[in-house]
C-alpha cells in the first residue's frame, strides 16, 4: 500500500513515503534489524552534544515487550502489540546535580526522527505513540533519577489494514494530510 505524500515541492523519497501504520505482520524483529536505525538515532544532533536520548527495546514475545505493551492506552493497546518491536524513548532531562536540561525533549525528538527515517529506508515502519503511561514505564524499567520516558513507538513490517478493527482500518487507508506549507512557514513575518 502506497501512502506517498503529495508534496507542494519535491522532497526526498524516503521522507515522502514514510508514514505511521497501525497494522504489522507477525514477523519478529532482531537487534540486527534495528541496529542501523539506532545508529542513525545515535548520530542525531543534540545541544552541547549531550546525547540525552535513551531507548528500551522489547521484541514481540519477550518480557520487555509485554511490560511496554501493558502501559499503552486506548486504541494503541489494540494494534501496537502486533508490531515486531516496541521501543520506549526516554531522555535525560536533568544532570547529576538535578539541573534541568531544557533541550532534552527536543533532542530526543530529533533522535527518534532519525530512527524513523532510517528504519523506513530499511523497509520497516514506525508509529510513535504518546498514548502510554510514562510513569508506569519509568517505574517498570527503574529509570535512574533525571531520566524520563516520553513516548513509545512500534516498529515492524507493514501488515494488511484488514487485520485492524474497522474504525482503524478506515484510518489506515485514508490519504495522508498536512496543513499547507504557507500556513506553517512564515517568511519575513515582521
Amino acid at each position: 500500500m502506497s501512502k506517498t505524500a503529495v508534496t507542494s515541492v519535491p522532497i526526498h523519497s524516503v521522507l515522502a513515503e514514510r508514514w505511521s501504520p497501525r497494522s504489522y505482520t507477525d514477523q519478529i524483529l532482531t537487534k540486527a534489524d534495528l541496529a542501523p536505525a539506532f545508529e542513525a538515532a545515535r548520530w542525531s544532533p543534540s545541544a552541547n552534544n549531550a546525547q540525552e536520548w535513551r531507548y528500551i527495546v522489547g521484541f514481540r514475545g519477550d518480557a520487555t515487550f509485554d511490560a511496554i505493551a501493558k502501559t499503552l492506552a486506548g486504541w494503541n493497546a489494540t494494534w501496537a502489540p502486533t508490531a515486531g518491536a516496541l521501543v520506549v524513548a526516554a531522555a535525560q532531562v536533568e544532570d547529576a546535580e538535578g539541573k534541568a536540561n531544557p533541550f532534552a525533549i527536543y533532542d530526543l525528538g530529533q533522535s527518534v526522527a532519525h530512527f524513523s527515517v532510517q528504519a523506513h529506508a530499511d523497509g520497516l515502519h514506525v508509529h510513535q505513540m504518546a498514548g502510554t503511561d510514562t510513569a508506569a514505564l519509568d517505574e517498570a524499567f527503574n529509570l535512574p533519577a533525571g531520566i524520563k520516558s516520553f513516548v513509545v513507538f512500534a516498529v515492524g513490517n507493514l501488515g494488511s489494514p484488514d487485520a485492524l478493527p474497522e474504525q482503524l482500518a478506515e484510518r489506515e487507508v485514508k490519504p495522508r494530510e498536512r496543513r499547507p506549507l504557507d500556513e506553517t512557514v512564515f517568511y519575513s513575518a515582521l
